[in-house]
């Protein structure tokens, strides 16, 4: 799989790939990240790619010919190309799933400024969000993409870390604990230490709900629970314990 990166901040990108699992990913070839500066499609001097909006208003616009000539040097048949924006497609898990099955090359114009000119919208695939807030830049929404992307990579990480982790089943994740046994008079729970795989799998998928009710009760969907999960689930609310 290939990310090709557009943005005003190419050192932002290539500090962020080159550490922890992007880089192994790299080494292994399983991924290839292009960075691409925006600044050397500009025709104008001192690099400029930005200009004030018609019809007034505060901020910097990116221009169109910059963006659509950037994506246009590095597009093919297989590309994907996404905008990050705020206005685009709030990302989720399901979302990287769906990318990593579907697409070879996926193309990430990092937004900046005030946003861009609407006419680059005609050359973008799909516009997305990272959530309902506002940044200075896409570079954080893209390397977001990029590692959520590319976790789920075969052979980037164990696939049973991607089976057990929050969100996979629209569920959080279960608490997890290491040594010391007891930490300033707070204890591993006891079945942990058990060694009975059942008994701790039983314990996992009720501390999984007891979670997410606590934290996300929005993500819960009772058609996707398990007959144990949804019979802990039953039992949690009508308690009416939060």
């Amino acid at each position: 799989m290939k990310f090709s990166i557009i943005t005003l901040f190419p050192n932002v990108i290539n500090n962020y790939v080159s550490q922890s699992i992007i880089k192994k990913a790299l080494d292994k070839n399983l991924i290839k990240v292009e960075i691409i500066d925006l600044r050397t499609f500009s025709k104008l001097r001192h690099n400029q790619i930005d200009e004030y909006q018609f019809g007034g208003g505060k901020g910097m616009v990116l221009m169109p010919e910059p963006v659509v000539e950037a994506i246009e040097s590095i597009k093919s048949e297989d590309s994907f190309v996404i905008l990050t924006s705020p206005q685009g497609k709030t990302w989720k898990q399901n979302h990287a799933k769906e990318f990593v099955n579907n697409h070879k090359h996926i193309i990430i114009v990092c937004g900046h400024y005030e946003g861009f000119d609407e006419r680059v919208l005609k050359y973008v695939d799909q516009e997305i969000s990272i959530g309902d807030y506002v940044l200075t830049g896409g570079e954080l929404p893209a390397l977001v993409l990029l590692d959520s992307i590319t976790r789920l990579v075969s052979g980037v990480i164990n696939q049973e870390s991607h089976e057990k982790e929050s969100f996979e089943n629209q569920l959080l994740d279960y608490p997890v604990y290491t040594k010391p046994i007891d930490f300033r008079g707070e204890l591993v729970p006891e079945v942990l230490l058990s060694g009975h795989h059942a008994n701790i799998q039983k314990f996992r998928e009720e501390q999984q709900i007891i979670a997410t009710i606590k934290k996300r009760p929005d993500l819960i969907d009772e058609s996707k629970l398990n007959d144990h999960q949804l019979k802990i689930y039953k039992e949690y609310i009508s308690k009416g314990e939060k």
